[in-house]
Parts: C-alpha cells; structure tokens; sequence
C-alpha cells in the first residue's frame, strides 16, 4: 500500500508555516514531516509500551505468542516500567531546569556575579516567610542565601516532603500520604524510579505507576515550582504587557537573532546585549539597521512576559524561521531544540550557538555561559550575529507574515492585582457562572497533528462555553497568532466570560509563561481550593496538552492528574499494550486521585467531554451546570 504524503495545507493551519513549507521543498531543505514520513509506520512494539531494553537478557518484546520476557515480565510490569522511565525522564528535565536557577540564585547571594542580581525582593522575602525562614530586619542578601539552601534541600534525600508542600490543600495531602505518593525529593523519587525498573526490582505495575506519580509531583510541586519561583525573583515577576508573534517579528534590514530553549539565565543575557549602543552602533557599520531578537519556544516565552521580546514560533516552527533566511543566528540553553536545526542553518547563512554543557550539538559552535560571565558571553555572541549579517544572500529571504498583537504576562501576581488583590471576585464569578471554570491548555506540537489545529480549536471551544483558559509554552505561540490572547478576542467568549474579562480588560485566555509556569497554574488551583476548603479535585478545572510529545509533557500531565486535575491528552502514552495501566490511567485514578486522563484528537469532542467534567464539578459543589 502507497504510504499517505501530507500536503502542505494538512501539515500547519498556518498560512507563515505553509510558505516556508513550500520554500524548504524549494531550496530542498529537510523539515520535520519530512523525517516523519521517512519513519512511518512507526514500531508497534514502541508504540503499545511492550518493548523492553532493561538489560541484555532482552531486548524482549511483548506479544500473543510470547506474553513475557526472558525474565518473566509481562506486559503489564513492561508498560508500567517503560512509563516510570519516561515520566522519570521529563521531571529530570523540567527539575534540573530547577536546579540551574537555585544555583543562579546562590551565586548572586554570595555576590559572585556582577551580571545577574534580585529583581523583585519583596517576592524573595514573602517565599522567605512562607517557608519559616528569618526575614524581617536581615539583608537581601542573606535571606537570599537561606531560600537558595532551603531549595537545595529539595533535591537531597533527607526530607520527608518538600518545601512548598504546604501549598498543598490538606484534603490532597492526606490523599497522597495514604497512597504511599508524597514526594519527598526531587532526585530521591527519580533516583528510586530508575532503581524500581531495574531487572528484579519492583515487579507490581500498579505500584510502579504509584511511584510515577509520586516522582511527577516532585517536579511540579518543587522542581518546576521551584524554577518559576526563583526566575521571578533574580528576572521580575511578569505583569501584563503586549508583544506580537509569528515569523513576521523578523526584520528584513536587522541582524536577526532567535533565541530557544527553557532557561532565562542565557536569554536575559542576550536580551541586555542587544540593546548594548555599542553593538548597535557596530551592526549599522555592517549595513544593517539595527539588532532584531526574537523568541522560540519557552525561552521566547520567558523573555516575552518579562521584556516583551517577540515570539517568532512554536516548536513546529523552530526550523521553519531559518528557512526565512533572514536568521543570523540562533543560540539555545536546552530543551525541544531539534539537532536539525544545525543542518538546516548551514543550507542558508545561519549559525547556530549552544551555552550549556548539557545541551551540545554537533556543527554548533559552543560558548558556555556561566553566572560570572553571562555578558561577556552574550555580548560576544551578539558580534557573531552580527558578523554573519554580510553573509546573508537577500534573494533567499522570504519573511512570510505581519505580525499578530498579542498580552502577555499573567502571573498569579498580576491576576490577583488584577482582581484587587484578592480571589473573591473570581470565586464569585464561578459561583455565578459567570466563568464556569477554567483549562490549562499546555504543551507541544507534534507532526502527527496538523500544527496547532487541536490547540487553537480547543481553546475556541471552551471559551464559547464560559470558561477560563489559561496557557504556557508552545500553545502560547498557537493562542496569540489566532487572536485570542488580545482582549478584542472576548467577542469569540460566551456572555459570562465576555462580562468577567471585558470588566477586567483582559483576553478570555490568558498566557501564564513557560512549561515550567505550569507550576502558576498548580498553585493557583490550591489558593482557590484552600480558599473554599475543599481539594483541587473539586474545582471545576481541567487541564490539557493536545499534541505533546515529550518526556516532560507526560510527566506535566501526570502531576496534574495526581493533584486532582483531570487532565486531557491528545493521544495516549506508549502505554496501551497493558490494559491494567490503560485502564488505571483512564479510569482507575478516579478512585484514586480523584481524577484522571482523557484521550481524545478532536479537539471539538474534547471540549464537549471536558465541560461534561466541568459540570460535573459545579453539580457537586451545588453550583448551577
């Protein structure tokens, strides 16, 4: 049978993807559904869970035929293992990101850096009290030091819970300490996952998914948490401001440069240097007009709530802004950066710069930041962009699109400034139906979807019906080039969701910051769970990610689940060659958490099956539906 080519119109709803689609098919440069469709159809064996690679006994797969490995594991303790490692994985990720920012923190308390400093010290010191450490009549300085050791703490083996555990509404705490799923540290819980799925270690598939949980709260709950917190206090906690967003954010007679990955302590940098009258001054001697930055992904998403930076693109879009040839350089932390991106500049004039040491790639050149040199460094690769200027062949520039206006900004800070410092105007809302609840709607693209039809569908959907949406990381990107993080976007609500936002002049969804700024949303659900006494699993919430891809979006959607968001994905994980763990993740947390995934790729049967939990919730707690 002829394997099924995508056109160009069924790979992005996009009209700036679909000319640089059609240009990369031109100037004969590889994207992403390019590879897809070279690796179609994918492993069965992968894509069910039951392959196992856990030591070379192996490696097995699961099948009728042969039921269990060389071992004796069947599918079941296969799936649940496979699923631990990969949730392992993604809270690794988001919490190592967690780790950089304490130590960041750390540096700057004991005056190691003159490049980075406190920005917002009154949240230094109200996380200080929240936490029990002494404050009041001590310098910065030092409280700052004993937030970053308390921090540290997080990640050891010694502690019983973590720091923000008292965050937690006690319902949902007696909830995990009765599971055996209180997340004690941040390595402890993935060092023990890793431990568990060891050949002749923890051989319960039930137990195993227990401990995958309870690893996926550590990151939200801490490392992820723990990220945000501190990106607030050394880079300012963001406030509403308007930026614009698609490729047309690049400048056709600017040195133009991209930043992408996940860590402001490289792109706070470059964002400084930029604007560096020095550099600009050396760009003109080049011939252009100037210095241009732009943002890819969650570091775009961190610089744009906090500098209003604008944001060229999504994940699907990464490589797409260097087919506009017009990129001079991209420089990346870590996180969703495709090696592809290194193969794809050398078909133009683009260079692309790694900063960490974790995160390098082949053909890339590398200049490692650190806390005490981090202008030096962006002021250096600042002159490499601009160098490269010259280099740019103006006949295979294409930039594709005017750029879309969009609000950013939304930290649980500014909404409560928003409400007049207090949730009663929101609970009051929802009481009334005014806003009948809300949707964290998160996460990647992925090339098996149409980009971005699933997220830009379901967010309409859910604003027509009266409820909140709330977004971070790539859908960011899909929710501003569809119009809908602009007030005017409340013409597309429901009548109670046009009131609420038309009186508080703010979008009907509202952009919250970067993958990590997930943790925003988890604490946000507490503060109104505590507020009206109840667990998170009582409040009319939802979240979801309708085309993720990623170890990190999977451990995202776990910790949701496991705090009592019923949370939806796009597809499933490669969990469904066990019905136990298909059946446990579907339905059998309910009984547990309180909560569960949904699986559904339409967007429009999504919402109606999200607003089916929404009014659920409202019954429950004798709200009108």
């Amino acid at each position: 049978m002829a394997k099924e080519i995508k056109t160009i119109d069924e790979k992005s709803i996009w009209d700036d993807a679909r000319q640089m689609l059609a240009k990369a098919a031109e100037d004969g440069v590889e994207t992403a559904w390019d590879r897809l469709d070279q690796q179609s159809p994918h492993c069965r064996f992968g894509e069910s869970g039951v392959c196992c690679r856990n030591c070379t006994m192996g490696p097995c797969r699961i099948s009728k035929k042969a039921p269990l490995g060389v071992c004796g594991a069947d599918a079941d303790v296969i799936v649940a293992r496979n699923f631990g490692r990969f949730v392992a994985g993604g809270s690794a990720g988001h919490s190592d990101h967690g780790r950089d920012c304490i130590e960041a923190l750390e540096e700057v308390a004991h005056g190691r850096t003159d490049d980075y400093a406190i920005k917002d010290e009154a949240k230094l010191r109200r996380i200080a009290v929240e936490l029990g450490l002494p404050e009041e009549g001590r310098a910065t300085l030092e409280v700052a030091k004993d937030l970053a050791a308390e921090f540290f703490s997080n990640y050891g083996s010694r502690r019983q819970e973590l720091s923000f555990a008292g965050r937690v509404p006690r319902q949902r705490r007696d909830i995990w300490q009765n599971l055996g799923m209180t997340p004690r540290g941040v390595d402890r819980e993935i060092a023990e996952m890793m431990h568990r799925t060891h050949m002749g270690c923890d051989n319960d598939a039930a137990n195993t998914m227990i401990h995958s949980a309870r690893t996926c709260l550590a990151d939200g709950w801490a490392g992820s948490m723990i990220a945000t917190e501190i990106s607030d206090i050394l880079f300012g906690t963001p406030m509403p401001r308007q930026t614009m967003v698609n490729l047309g954010v690049l400048k056709e007679e600017q040195v133009n440069i991209l930043v992408h990955g996940h860590n402001p302590i490289v792109s706070e940098q470059i964002a400084l240097a930029v604007n560096d009258p020095e550099l600009i001054a050396l760009a003109k001697a080049k011939g252009a007009a100037g210095i241009n930055l732009a943002g890819l992904c969650c570091t775009g998403n961190e610089l744009m709530m906090r500098q209003g930076v604008p944001m060229a693109g999504n994940h699907l879009m990464t490589e797409l802004a260097i087919v506009t040839g017009a990129v001079e350089l991209i420089v990346v932390d870590y996180q969703c950066i495709m090696p592809s991106l290194v193969t794809v500049g050398n078909c133009y004039h683009t260079k692309m710069v790694t900063t960490a040491d974790k995160a390098r790639f082949k053909g890339a050149e590398h200049v490692k930041f650190e806390m005490d040199n981090g202008m030096e460094q962006a002021r250096r690769v600042v002159k490499m962009a601009i160098e490269r200027f010259g280099r740019r062949d103006r006949g295979r520039v294409k930039i594709p699109a005017e750029p879309v206006q969009m609000m950013t900004g939304f930290s649980n800070e500014a909404l409560l400034g928003a409400l007049g410092g207090s949730l009663t105007p929101l609970i009051e809302a929802i009481k009334a139906g005014k806003v009948r609840g809300a949707v964290a709607i998160v996460g990647c693209n992925n090339p098996k979807y149409q980009q971005d039809y699933c997220n830009v569908n379901l967010a309409r959907e859910l604003i027509k019906r009266d409820i909140l949406v709330l977004v971070t990381g790539c859908v960011t990107t899909a929710a501003g080039k569809a119009g809908l993080l602009m007030p005017e976007a409340i013409n597309q609500a429901g009548s109670g969701l046009q009131e609420i936002c038309g009186a508080l002049g703010v979008p009907p969804v509202l952009h919250m910051g970067s993958c990590v700024d997930n943790a925003r949303i988890l604490q946000l659900a507490a503060l109104l769970a505590n507020e009206l006494g109840v667990d998170i699993a009582d409040l009319p919430l939802a979240g979801s990610s309708p085309e993720w891809y990623s170890e990190k979006a999977a451990a995202i959607g776990t910790y949701c689940v496991a705090s009592g968001i019923h949370t939806h994905l796009g597809h499933p994980p490669n969990i469904t060659g066990s019905e136990l763990v298909t059946n446990l993740a579907l339905d059998g947390l309910n009984d547990l958490v309180g909560a569960s995934f949904l699986i559904e790729p339409d967007p429009f049967k999504a919402a109606e099956r999200i607003d089916e939990r929404i009014r659920e919730r409202r019954l429950n707690l004798g709200l009108s539906a």
